[in-house]
């Protein structure tokens, strides 16, 4: 796949860019370990301080990022807009909160004295350079909520983004640069997929984490294993939406548009199956539907729109594959369900009733705007649902019941679950999922450990 910019909304190429090659890349990785030789040894309050500026730089830069962002990869350019801006408050987030997570642990006394200690503390040392391979969707956050953990814990970042977006990945590394972090403490490598397992396997580079599809999880995982190095992997989702009788069917479906759309439905934590109780069934699917159906699909850059474009060409083709898949084999179309004629990798918002095993939707992840009605006969069968499926990323559940929420807690196969509302991530809260969702967490006191020497230090008596 080329390094370019491929404007979604109509197919035009408007930049490209040439791979780094060898020599640069072996200048990038040296440049990188001589900058995390220095920075690991820097105070967290000069890390605060250089973090705190790179975000007041964002504030300012909101809203050329965001139109870069939505010509890029076709995000409805306010949701741009408010992804940088959320990006700006995780980075004051940890700029405040890193010296506290990542504090000494002192062991109690007792514990101390009966391994003939003095005292026990357990501290947080940094790795080193860890490479971040990120994907498209959310191309500023998802880089973001990785690199300010990490470089406030004394590491330094590699980021290789996804090929169709190059401006947002270069202006990741300008920002930090702009923002006085010493050359080499976050640089973005210019590279195709090929390229990524000779990184990952220089020695300089100790860990590694990947937001995308879960092949490439699989291919980093590969290698990171082969060379004993730490990961962390945040794949794809088909997170489940369970309402339950006692829920406020109203605001459940209005919530689930939501839900389902963000982000033009390009979001591994986007709803995906609404497995709704067959008591209040035939109502929620009849507002969630007229609310899918009265979305504004048009040009990202218009701030009426509420569906932009596809991010690519084969993505599409790859949504419509499944439904077409799901049509065949008996699915019910409640709307939506064909591609639009015109210019633009556009897919209609689309609802699709009586889902069943044979169907390709079933088991695999919808990443478009595409959402899949299940009817639940009982609580016992809306969590057979929802964990029928590889996925274990997040899921919502929509109950008044306390005893069916505890159910839901204790049940669900999933990294989050959500309660009378739609999943959503924030730097104080861990993220990340089970199953072929992935492992590992990003974000809290969780997320910056990750990349972090956990070592203990014994003090004799």
């Amino acid at each position: 796949m080329p390094i370019a910019t491929v404007n979604p909304a109509n197919g035009e190429t408007l930049k490209t860019y040439d791979a780094l090659g060898a020599e640069e890349i072996e200048h990038r990785l040296a440049t990188a370990e001589a900058a995390y030789r220095a920075h690991r040894t820097t105070s967290y309050a000069d890390r605060a301080r250089l973090l705190r500026r790179a975000a007041d730089l964002l504030d300012e830069d909101v809203p050329e990022i965001g139109r870069v962002m939505t010509t890029e990869m076709g995000k409805p350019v306010k949701q741009a807009r408010a992804e940088a801006a959320k990006c700006a408050k995780a980075m004051r987030w940890y700029a405040d909160h890193a010296e506290e997570l990542l504090a000494d642990e002192v062991a109690p006394e007792s514990a101390a004295r009966d391994s003939g200690a003095s005292r026990v503390l357990v501290r947080y040392r940094p790795l080193g350079p860890v490479l971040a391979v990120m994907p498209w969707n959310f191309p500023l956050w998802q880089v973001v909520r990785f690199a300010a953990p990490a470089l406030m814990a004394g590491n330094v970042g590699l980021l290789k983004h996804a090929s169709n977006v190059p401006q947002t990945a270069l202006y990741l590394e300008d920002l930090f640069r702009r923002a006085g972090f010493p050359e080499g403490c976050f640089q973005t490598l210019l590279i195709g997929s090929g390229a990524v397992e000779g990184v990952l396997r220089d020695p300089r580079v100790r860990a590694a984490t990947l937001t995308g599809s879960e092949p490439a999880g699989r291919a980093v995982a590969s290698v990171a294993g082969d060379e004993v190095k730490k990961t962390v992997l945040e794949l794809g989702g088909s997170d489940p939406y369970v309402v339950m009788p006692s829920a406020d069917v109203g605001a459940a479906a209005r919530t689930a548009v939501t839900a389902r759309v963000q982000n033009n439905g390009q979001s591994c934590i986007a709803a995906k199956r609404f497995i709704v109780h067959a008591d209040v069934f035939d109502a929620f699917a009849e507002a969630f539907t007229a609310g899918m159906r009265a979305l504004r699909t048009g040009d990202p850059q218009e701030e009426e729109t509420d569906i932009g474009p596809l991010a690519t060409e084969q993505g599409r083709a790859d949504l419509e594959e499944l439904v077409d898949d799901a049509v065949e084999n008996g699915a019910t179309v409640l709307c939506g369900g064909e591609r639009p004629d015109g210019p633009g990798w556009y897919y209609p918002p689309t609802v699709l009733a009586d889902i069943t095993p044979a169907m390709r939707v079933h088991q695999e992840e919808a990443f478009g705007p595409v959402a899949t009605l299940y009817r639940a006969a009982d609580l016992d069968e809306a969590v057979s649902l929802a964990n029928d499926t590889p996925f274990g990323l997040s899921s919502n559940v929509w109950t008044r019941d306390e005893a069916e929420v505890e159910r839901f807690v204790r049940d669900l196969e999933a990294g989050g679950v959500f309660v009378n509302g739609m999943t959503a991530s924030h730097p104080a809260f861990p993220f990340g999922g089970v199953k072929r969702s992935g492992y590992g967490r990003e974000l809290s006191g969780h997320g910056i450990r990750e990349f972090c020497n956990i070592t203990t230090v014994w003090h004799g008596a």
